[in-house]
């Protein structure tokens, strides 16, 4: 089963929402919508799911043009943040729902409730009714239902925001092998990165209603095609500054060091250097590490970590690194960069290639 965007758009009162938008969804992973609240990830699924009318471009699944279908013609399963349950029915007669609308034979119906409910453990609760059910078994009605359906495609819009750190937690840990095997293209909306990276698969980073980068999570993570992109999988924020390359010289402010690999054959010229928090610690953890220091703003300790935000002459960074560390507010301290962490983007935030900045 596959899933194809080719160039679709969404606008509304003649504001574009959703810009022409080209994505091959697959099974056999979780493909994740990531960005902020208000980026596009409802709206992309809800026009995915038929929910939403496009502006422009098609939908395909399996080669076949759904475009104008409706959605109950999709065969599609859809599970929201908030618990969407019959609240006059039956935790069973939930589940069952949608096979009931199908037309199925009820002992069909009762093989594939019971199932569902089964991977999800809700069988002792299956003739409770959703106002006696914890806000994760409600959750687990609503997956129970699309697992059950066998949809062609299963969109789960942010699933687990309103459920408590332990459920979710839970929750997202099964979610991968809940669907795994079953044919389902599934599409996962989340505004959390550590999400992404543990549900692993595919992600779409989107930003104010366009798809700026997609392919496997870990390769976003590692080669982000744009600093936003490099932004969002960092916390504390990444680190960023301007420097100049000159010869096989990187320079940043007083503080250089020699251009190795990729960042060797960059044009001269001006760039934005970024590094996440964890490169920045405050001993040397390489032959090549950069010597830094700057003035300590703020500490946390956050279990086995220490982090530390620092002001230098060019920019006010952040440092992250195991263990409890002396530092003094007000001070300055010695920091340490490992240049080999460090990614590269123009002015313009594009990632820097061997072209002219």
């Amino acid at each position: 089963m596959t899933l194809d965007t080719h160039n679709i758009t969404k606008v509304v009162d003649g504001q574009v929402h959703i810009k022409p938008t080209t994505l091959k969804l697959e099974t056999g992973h979780f493909n994740v919508l990531l960005g902020e609240t208000g980026a596009g990830k409802t709206s992309l699924i809800k026009m995915m799911a038929g929910l939403d009318p496009i502006a422009d471009g098609q939908i395909f699944m399996d080669g076949q043009d759904v475009t104008k279908l409706s959605t109950q013609r999709r065969n599609i399963s859809l599970v929201h943040q908030f618990f969407v349950n019959y609240p006059h029915m039956s935790v069973y007669d939930n589940i069952a729902s949608p096979l009931k609308v199908a037309g199925m034979a009820k002992s069909e119906i009762q093989g594939r409730v019971e199932e569902a409910a089964d991977i999800l453990q809700l069988r002792p609760m299956l003739n409770r009714y959703p106002h006696e059910l914890s806000g994760g078994q409600q959750q687990r009605t609503a997956l129970a239902r699309a697992i059950a359906k066998e949809s062609r495609a299963v969109f789960l819009d942010e699933p687990l925001a309103n459920l408590d750190y332990k459920l979710r937690e839970e929750l997202r840990e099964q979610l991968p092998e809940l669907f795994a095997g079953r044919g389902a293209v599934v599409v996962y909306a989340t505004s959390e990165p550590e999400e992404a990276l543990l549900l692993g698969g595919y992600t779409g980073l989107m930003s104010d209603g366009d798809v700026v980068q997609f392919g496997p999570t870990a390769d976003i993570y590692r080669t982000p095609e744009t600093l936003m992109a490099a932004s969002v999988f960092s916390d504390p924020p990444i680190n960023v500054a301007d420097v100049i390359k000159q010869g096989d010289t990187i320079s940043m402010g007083d503080v250089s060091w020699t251009a190795t690999g990729a960042p060797a054959s960059l044009q001269d010229g001006s760039y934005q250097v970024a590094v996440r928090p964890h490169f920045v610690t405050p001993y040397s953890t390489a032959k090549n590490s950069v010597a830094l220091s700057g003035e300590v703003l703020v500490t946390e300790l956050s279990g086995s970590e220490s982090s530390a935000h620092f002001r230098m002459p060019h920019s006010d960074w952040v440092s992250l690194s195991h263990g409890v560390h002396p530092y003094e507010i007000g001070q300055d301290h010695p920091f340490y960069l490992d240049p080999s962490a460090c990614f590269y983007f123009a002015p313009d935030g594009a990632r820097a290639t061997g072209e002219a900045a």
